[in-house]
């Protein structure tokens, strides 16, 4: 199996980061599933059946130390990392105005400062890869261009300002990776993108999403597994491009 690509998912153990984890060992690769909860992260894998492929580690991605072991884990196992998917997120239910600015840190400290930590930390691993992609799942509801033109998101998404804010904080940090990757020799074969799974039926929405978590993980998939992976700074759902 050395010759297998090795990827991170966090937030692996349900909805879309398990079912990304799914789709991915079915196009042939090793899935490290982050999980904050080991019993739940360990019976996510034996529930994928990958045995050796689907490994289970701890993750919280607002905890440094848990994110450095995991990176040693790699370092020592693999000595590279291929694709990093940064799907592990949180969200507030809650009206703009009755959103606090404590409720938006913490809604920060894992949608945005989370992926900073696992990027940071991945890097070099990422590095030794010979094309590394880095996904970041992002939401419609991030896109200013369809926020400011009153885009129907369907659901609560109007409750939703902690998450929508935090998800096109993680857009800007796509565009600022990619154009510090391209100038950079050493990094400029890293692939760095956001993706929107639309309103998917998970724990995030309540199960009220329109869409099925394998119609959501397809374009987190296409951006992870494609072999040339030559677009990169982008924003994209399973339709094309999303405006920022």
């Amino acid at each position: 199996m050395a010759d297998r690509q090795v990827a991170l998912v966090t937030g692996a153990n349900k909805g879309l980061g398990k079912e990304t984890s799914r789709q991915l060992l079915g196009c042939g690769m090793t899935v490290f599933m982050g999980s904050r909860d080991p019993d739940r992260g360990a019976a996510a894998a034996d529930d994928l059946g990958g045995a050796g492929t689907a490994v289970p580690v701890r993750l919280d991605v607002t905890d440094a130390a848990d994110v450095e072991a995991v990176a040693d884990r790699l370092r020592r196992d693999h000595g590279r990392l291929d694709v990093l998917v940064n799907n592990a997120g949180t969200v507030v239910d809650r009206l703009p105005a009755d959103t606090t600015a404590a409720e938006l840190r913490e809604t920060f400290e894992v949608n945005v400062f989370g992926v900073v930590t696992l990027v940071h930390a991945m890097l070099p691993l990422l590095r030794a890869s010979a094309a590394p992609r880095i996904v970041n799942v992002s939401s419609t509801t991030a896109s200013m261009g369809l926020t400011s033109g009153g885009a129907d998101f369907g659901g609560d998404a109007d409750r939703r300002m902690a998450y929508a804010a935090s998800k096109a904080a993680l857009n800007m940090l796509t565009v600022q990776y990619a154009r510090a990757f391209a100038r950079d020799p050493d990094l400029a074969h890293i692939a760095i993108n956001s993706a929107t799974p639309g309103y998917t039926a998970t724990d995030l929405t309540g199960h009220r999403g329109a869409r099925t978590v394998e119609e959501g993980a397809r374009i987190i998939v296409d951006l992870a597994a494609s072999a040339d992976a030559v677009q990169t700074g982008g924003f994209f759902n399973d339709r094309g491009h999303v405006p920022w």
